[in-house]
């Protein structure tokens, strides 16, 4: 029985900005490529959602609740509770990860 996925308003909102940003500096094909990829390890997340690692800023800091998977340079970080996953950040790995995991993730 595959599991529910669920983005967060956080992850809907980096979603947004991922694609428009593709969109404006690349252009609507790219955008809509990327989009479908995204879409497409989100679905195989609702088969597999235990596939992902446990990030390593996190895992550092001993937090092991939270799990990503990428497509470069691209990061998905989720969270597995029951029968559902839930998508907390979709980011440009590229990005200070360290700072950007702490403000959404860690300090809530």
């Amino acid at each position: 029985m595959p599991y529910k996925v669920f983005l967060t308003r956080d992850a809907e909102r980096d979603l947004e900005g991922l694609y428009d940003f593709v969109f404006k500096h690349d252009s609507p094909r790219s955008a809509q490529r990327l989009l479908d990829q995204i879409e497409t390890t989100l679905g195989k997340l609702a088969d597999f959602p235990e596939r992902g690692n446990h990030p390593g800023e996190l895992a550092a800091l001993g937090v092991t609740d939270y799990r990503e998977v990428f497509f470069k340079p691209y990061r998905i970080i989720y969270r597995v509770l029951k029968k559902r996953v839930y998508i907390y950040l979709i980011v440009d790995g590229r990005r200070d990860m360290q700072t950007l995991l702490q403000r959404r993730l860690l300090t809530r």
